[in-house]
């Protein structure tokens, strides 16, 4: 198969219960909400419409991706295709900030020191206490893991370790392959990915937003385009995008 065949398209899952509530999420397993389910429902149908089919899909150990994966699924009749699940796929993991109000933590510890926890990308928010109940690590999903491997905190840099291993272990193998990929995961674990590919540094990334639902992107390797533009760009767009990256760092 010619290079220039070579296909993967992102999507962010649907909205989050803890998304409509403005509450930090990061590694609690949040559901989707009912705007959630749509908005999966609409990335499975903006694909149909294109024509658009999979070999393969990849998504994290948390409901909110796994279940916008299963809707978009749904929509295109292609729920016999494999599906590789990943806890290095998850979202970043917010720490002492999980399940908390954003608006009332920054009122509470000013919103310069929460911008700071969300989007420095290199400063983590407070620890957890591995005792606490919010911590992953008393999850029967995450017994298999190496208790260092489960974190108390994550800033994106983190992220961006955990995620990269899994994309160049399993993701470029398959599209290197000829396969049809598919990736349903989170904002930070998707920037992770963008950040790479895109060789965006570390203090541009931090302003890179991924909405939820809304974006596919279609990327087809061996060309040029900068993909954190298109983000950009298409936002406010409920299109699928047509994206092109190079092959670098392959």
């Amino acid at each position: 198969m010619m290079g220039s065949s070579y296909k993967v398209v992102f999507i962010r899952h649907g909205e989050s219960v803890y998304n409509q509530e403005n509450r930090f999420c990061g590694w609690h397993d949040a559901d989707l909400s009912p705007k959630g389910v749509e908005e999966a429902t609409n990335a499975g149908k903006m694909i149909k419409e294109k024509g658009l089919s999979f070999d393969v899909a990849f998504t994290s150990l948390l409901k909110r991706a796994i279940k916008t994966l299963n809707n978009v699924l749904e929509v295109n009749d292609l729920h016999w295709i494999p599906v590789h699940k990943s806890w290095r796929l998850n979202e970043r993991m917010y720490g002492g900030l999980q399940g908390l109000n954003k608006s009332e933590t920054a009122a509470k510890h000013g919103e310069d020191q929460v911008k700071i926890w969300r989007r420095a990308y290199d400063i983590p928010p407070p620890a957890l206490q591995t005792s606490d109940e919010r911590w992953p690590g008393h999850e029967e999903k995450y017994k298999m893991l190496d208790i260092e491997c489960i974190p108390v905190t994550e800033c994106l840099k983190d992220t961006v370790e955990r995620a990269l291993p899994f994309w160049f272990d399993e993701v470029v193998p398959a599209i290197k392959s000829g396969k049809r990929v598919l990736i349903t995961a989170h904002g930070n674990s998707l920037r992770a990915i963008v950040k790479f590919l895109d060789k965006i540094p570390d203090n541009d990334i931090v302003e890179l937003n991924i909405p939820t639902g809304r974006l596919v992107f279609h990327i087809i390797i061996n060309l040029n385009v900068n993909l954190s533009d298109l983000f950009a760009i298409c936002m406010s767009q409920n299109v699928i995008v047509l994206v092109q990256f190079r092959t670098d760092g392959y």
